[in-house]
């Protein structure tokens, strides 16, 4: 008993013990070192990232606008008064009769939802291919192609989705001149603005956002396979020619498997890219044609800064959140692996 006693006693808890590990055997130089580099760090995320989450939580439960006059302590209370859950008792309004706000924002949800599992699966299937193909080329060829696709990712969001803009346009768009080349007559089609405009039971509208923005984004997730793929050992793949294997057999059975984890940080991290689009959508379409493109964030916008509804706007933004951390923990479920190569 008094052996047990004493063992309990001198255990250092779990929190100090990894502060002790981590600044165990440094000198003061290199304890200085790592605290002027963290903490200045720390305080960038404190001041841009967690006081705002915590600020936008806090007016969820306000009926808070600028323009009017609140209480002393942030504005909040007086003409912006505390309506607790009231914001997320409308969103389950699904009523005809809902008010507007309340039904785009059921809308958003909707758009919001077909558009990131649209772009995901669809940005894996031409990523994780394209990369193969890619790495299996001339050692001289794969520095031009990796930059031929990576040069969108690192192009202005507002200059790609004007330039789509201009492609898709129902009168001076190239998409429509080729159209009319081939066909022999003149084709105005509006794209972008037409909501009879329906394929597959999707809104062309959004298929051309859709494609604006895999075309911005597909390089960042081919960089991300291209690394995992020169990280397999060449044993792996010399063991399988040597059993026979071709390249379809040696992707789908070698490949595939040993790129599991990297598959899983490209699909959390392009869904979370996919929930929070914005600028491709606002400067292409706006949420237009009747709000067929009308995205959770670019609701949020709407609201906060065009009506100054901010406190609907901040319960919409919690519920984003919401979300996306539900998807991302569902992803990281199911994709998760106990081994890696």
């Amino acid at each position: 008993m008094t052996q047990a006693t004493d063992v309990s006693t001198t255990t250092v808890p779990q929190t100090r013990r990894r502060w002790f590990d981590f600044t165990h055997g440094r000198t003061a130089s290199q304890r200085a070192f790592l605290a002027s580099a963290l903490v200045p760090a720390f305080l960038y995320m404190a001041f841009w990232t967690f006081l705002p989450i915590a600020w936008a939580f806090l007016l969820a439960f306000f009926d808070y606008s600028a323009r009017r006059q609140g209480g002393p302590i942030l504005g909040l209370g007086g003409e912006n008064p505390f309506v607790g859950l009231q914001h997320f008792r409308a969103m389950l309004d699904f009523s005809a009769e809902a008010p507007l706000e309340v039904r785009q924002f059921h809308t958003s949800v909707k758009v919001t939802m077909l558009f990131a599992f649209l772009v995901v699966p669809l940005n894996l299937a031409i990523t994780l291919p394209l990369a193969a193909m890619i790495e299996s080329v001339h050692n001289r060829w794969r520095v031009a192609f990796r930059t031929i696709f990576f040069l969108p990712v690192v192009t202005s969001a507002v200059g790609v989705a004007i330039m789509w803009g201009f492609i898709l346009h129902p009168q001076r768009g190239l998409l429509n001149g080729l159209i009319s080349q081939v066909s022999g007559k003149l084709t105005a089609i509006n794209w972008t603005g037409d909501q009879s405009l329906v394929f597959l039971g999707i809104p062309v509208a959004l298929i051309a956002v859709i494609i604006a923005y895999l075309w911005m984004d597909i390089g960042y997730n081919l960089i991300i396979f291209i690394a995992a793929l020169q990280s397999i050992p060449d044993s792996i793949r010399e063991a399988a020619v040597i059993d026979g294997a071709d390249g379809v057999s040696m992707f789908r059975y070698i490949t595939l498997p040993l790129l599991k984890p990297t598959i899983y940080l490209a699909a959390v991290l392009t869904m979370i890219s996919a929930f929070q689009v914005f600028d491709v959508i606002q400067v292409m379409t706006d949420g237009g044609p009747n709000d067929q493109t009308r995205v959770m964030v670019i609701d949020i916008y709407n609201n906060a800064f065009r009506f100054q509804n901010m406190g609907w706007a901040a319960a919409v933004s919690t519920i984003l959140f919401a979300i996306v951390l539900t998807i991302s923990l569902v992803q990281s479920r199911l994709l998760r692996t106990d081994w890696e190569y």
